[in-house]
């Protein structure tokens, strides 16, 4: 039986190279390499060809809940910057803290956390507001190369902030564990790594624009915008996001896709310019639809790997690693997964450590707030290198890959032991969570 799982592994991955030498994308590759898979198996009687099909089916669907936060809150930022309100909390930061290095900093790292903390994606970041802020970084003299660096690294780290978190989610549903308490072992880590990478890399001012050359080439926010209308809608979706906690019994829980339709709602209704909501939902689909096939086809494959039994041999090599030595190799294959599988890697191999390492007493929680550290690194890693394709494409930089990969090296490492720290000492971060929930 083994032999005929490792038949139908090979199977599946040399399904995958060749599809990816084909010049396909990764999703396609990984429904290739599920489809091929299943037939595979078909062919031993794991399962039988008659239920493939239904495998596909049903694994197309594993993730429905994430595919809805993913675009209620893709289409919720969507409305914010429509509005003009991006543009006019980049601009207000350079206008009144400018002369204030240490506080522009830090709140333009805010302002690219809030749309990958509020979508799950780094890329929805870069895509939001990472034009003005670079922009903005430039008017601070910080160097292009460490722009580029700053904006790839904060915006990894918003894929990992809460509330939406797509490993530990997709984590969560394969490890039956419940996605919450996530929001201080998450949280306080993103928040400290980020004011490390901003001021690690753009305290050091060398030339560039001044601020008032900055604020002559940003564009302009429409007339009427002010503070209130950006910030309401913010404060109705964490409103609702904390009522449930604070009054269990007495305030219904909406959901996180409810609650940003509600958040989407009220941004549409106070926005100082008229926003055509059917034409800015279907550019959302558009720049989701990489995403959204991504989280639809790892269902089928995470679908197709159990029916086959590869998923349970994958299991066992996990756990037959020695402990020593599967800490010292996170930092490679945590990373590299996502370059190669981009959220496959949480479903393929991030379950089955979580698995192992909660038997062996490791707070599960925990553990999975250590590994989202790590995988947003892998979007700066090839095949996909999403994040960091992106992230030279906002900030037109002209230099290199590698030598942008290069720049990146101090916030990576303390990244990285900050996720392994976490990982291995999980039991003693445990009054993270409970002080979450």
């Amino acid at each position: 039986m083994t032999q005929q799982i490792v038949v139908i592994l090979a199977v599946m991955i040399t399904a995958y190279i060749i599809a990816k030498r084909k010049k396909l994308s990764v999703e396609l590759s990984m429904f290739c390499s599920a489809v091929v898979g299943g037939m595979a198996g078909a062919l031993l009687k794991t399962p039988p060809l008659a239920d493939l099909p239904r495998h596909l089916v049903e694994g197309a669907f594993t993730y429905l809940d994430v595919i809805l936060v993913f675009f209620t809150a893709t289409l919720f930022m969507a409305i914010v910057s429509e509005s003009g309100g991006i543009t006019y909390a980049v601009r207000a930061t350079l206008k009144h803290f400018g002369r204030r290095r240490l506080a522009a900093l830090l709140i333009l790292m805010i302002i690219v956390l809030i749309p990958g903390a509020l979508t799950g994606a780094g890329s929805v970041s870069l895509l939001v507001v990472g034009a003005p802020v670079a922009m903005a970084l430039d008017g601070l003299g910080v160097p292009k190369k460490r722009i580029t660096a700053i904006l790839f690294i904060t915006a990894g780290l918003s894929a990992a902030a809460p509330p939406v978190n797509i490993w530990a989610m997709v984590l969560c549903a394969g490890t039956a564990i419940p996605y919450v308490g996530f929001e201080l072992p998450l949280g306080i880590p993103v928040l400290v790594l980020g004011a490390f990478t901003v001021l690690f890399l753009g305290w050091k001012k060398e030339g560039g624009k001044d601020i008032a050359q900055a604020l002559n080439e940003m564009p302009e926010a429409p007339r009427g915008m002010k503070w209130w209308r950006v910030g309401l809608p913010f404060l109705v979706f964490f409103s609702l996001v904390i009522a449930y906690r604070v009054k269990p019994f007495a305030v219904p829980i909406f959901g996180l896709a409810l609650e940003f339709v509600l958040a989407a709602f009220v941004a549409w209704a106070t926005s100082p310019r008229k926003i055509d909501i059917l034409a800015v939902s279907r550019v959302t689909v558009r720049r989701l639809l990489p995403l959204l096939s991504s989280m639809t086809v790892i269902g089928m494959l995470q679908q197709v790997m159990t029916a086959t039994g590869v998923r349970g041999l994958l299991s066992y090599a996990v756990i037959s690693i020695p402990l020593v030595l599967l800490f010292i190799l996170f930092p490679v294959i945590i990373p590299f997964s996502e370059g190669v599988l981009t959220y496959g890697g949480a479903a393929i191999i991030g379950i089955p450590l979580i698995w192992y390492l909660d038997s062996l007493g490791y707070h599960a929680t925990v553990v999975i707030a250590g590994l989202s550290l790590l995988w947003p690194l892998g979007d700066g890693l090839p095949p996909t290198a999403l994040i960091g394709r992106l992230s030279l494409l906002v900030t037109d930089s002209k230099e290199s890959y590698s030598t942008f990969l290069k720049s990146t090296w101090v916030p990576w490492l303390v990244i990285t032991a900050v996720g392994l720290l976490m990982v291995i000492f999980s039991t003693k971060l445990a009054f993270l969570v409970k002080w979450s929930m």
